[in-house]
C-alpha cells in the first residue's frame, strides 16, 4: 500500500515537472536589456568646448591685393610675309625654262621664267613671265615640262624685310579686337620665349562660313614699342598667340578658387580678426584663368578663404593655415 502511494507522488511530481516545462518553453522570450551607447550630438559640450560651440574648420585664406589683371584669348595662326604675290603666266603653254628657285631674291619686273605657247602644227615665241613685285621666292611648285593655264601659280613671291602673323578670331570675341592691341606670340620653332606683337589688320566683314574675322599681328620690340623682328622668325611658322582683350590696373583681385558661384550670385568667406567666417556675396569683373577681378563686396587686405570654403557657413570658426 505504502509503496503505491510512493509511485502516485512520483508521477503526479514528473507531470507537474512536464506541464512546467511545456508551459516555460511556450511563453515569449523577453529581450536583453543592453547598455545604450553614447550619442554624439552637434555641439553638445564636450571637453575643452563650451557648450553650443561649432566645429572649428581649417582653411587656406589669401589677402585681396590691388594688381593688374588681363583677360585674353588664346588662338592658333601662321607666320606670314608681309607681302606675298602668286606669279601667274600671261599666256598658256608649256613651262620651258625657270630662272629663280625657291629662297632667290627677285626684283620687280624680272622675267623669271619662259612659257612656250606652241601648239601641234603651230609656231610661237615663247611668252616671258614676269615678277609683279620684288621679294623672295617662297614657292615654286611646277617644273620644266609641265603645262600652265593663265591661273597656274607659278611662284609665290613675299616681301620678307616685314614679317606677319595671321589668324582668325571667333565671332564671340570680335567686339574685342582692334588696330594696336598687344599680344604675345609663341612659335613652334622657338620654344621657351615669347614674343609682343600687335594687331595691324583688322578684317571689315566676318567669313559666314567659319564665323571668323581675319586680323594680322606685326611683331614688336616691347621696350622701345617699335616694329622689329627676330632673324630667327621665319615665314611658315605655326604661332599660338595670346590676344589681350581687356586689361584693368590697380584693382582688387582674388584668386578664382575663392569665389563660389550659388544660384546665379557668386559668394566669398572672409576671415575677422576673430578667425570667423562671414559669407559675403560679391560683384565680379574681369577674368583670366587664375583671378577675377572683385568690384564689390570685398576691398584690398581683406583675407578671403581661398581652400576649404566648400565646407564652410556664415559664422563658421576657422583655423588659418599657411
Amino acid at each position: 500500500m505504502k509503496k503505491s502511494k510512493i509511485i502516485s507522488v512520483i508521477i503526479i511530481c514528473l507531470i507537474i515537472i512536464f506541464t512546467l516545462l511545456v508551459v516555460y518553453t511556450l511563453l515569449p522570450e523577453k529581450p536583453i536589456a543592453l547598455p545604450k551607447a553614447p550619442e554624439t550630438i552637434m555641439g553638445s559640450p564636450s571637453a575643452g568646448q563650451r557648450p553650443g560651440a561649432r566645429n572649428v574648420t581649417v582653411v587656406r585664406v589669401t589677402p585681396v591685393t590691388a594688381e593688374t589683371i588681363e583677360n585674353s584669348v588664346v588662338i592658333n595662326g601662321d607666320v606670314l610675309a608681309q607681302n606675298q604675290v602668286s606669279i601667274f603666266p600671261a599666256a598658256p603653254g608649256k613651262l620651258v625654262e625657270m630662272r629663280i628657285r625657291i629662297g632667290d631674291r627677285v626684283n620687280r619686273g624680272a622675267v623669271v621664267a619662259m612659257v612656250d605657247p606652241s601648239r601641234p602644227g603651230e609656231v610661237y615665241a615663247r611668252s616671258p613671265v614676269v615678277s609683279t613685285i620684288s621679294g623672295t621666292v617662297l614657292q615654286a611648285p611646277y617644273s620644266i615640262g609641265d603645262t600652265l593655264t593663265t591661273q597656274s601659280a607659278l611662284f609665290v613671291v613675299g616681301d620678307l624685310s616685314g614679317l606677319r602673323v595671321e589668324t582668325f578670331v571667333p565671332e564671340r570675341y570680335v567686339s574685342s579686337i582692334r588696330q594696336g592691341l598687344g599680344a604675345q606670340v609663341s612659335l613652334e620653332a622657338i620654344p621657351e620665349e615669347t614674343f609682343y606683337a600687335e594687331v595691324a589688320e583688322v578684317s571689315p566683314v566676318l567669313d559666314p562660313a567659319s564665323r571668323t574675322m581675319r586680323i594680322r599681328l606685326r611683331f614688336m620690340d616691347r621696350p622701345s614699342g617699335r616694329a622689329a623682328i627676330d632673324e630667327r622668325i621665319r615665314a611658315g611658322m605655326f604661332a599660338t598667340i595670346t590676344l589681350v582683350t581687356n586689361a584693368r590696373a590697380n584693382v582688387p583681385v582674388i584668386p578664382r578658387t575663392s569665389a563660389i558661384n550659388t544660384y546665379g550670385s557668386w559668394i566669398v568667406f572672409i576671415v575677422d580678426e576673430n578667425n570667423i567666417a562671414r559669407r559675403c556675396e560679391v560683384e565680379l569683373g574681369i577674368e583670366n584663368e587664375e583671378l577675377f577681378e572683385i568690384l564689390s563686396g570685398a576691398a584690398a587686405g581683406d583675407r578671403v578663404v581661398s581652400a576649404g570654403q566648400n565646407f564652410l557657413s556664415d559664422g563658421d570658426p576657422v583655423r588659418v593655415v599657411e
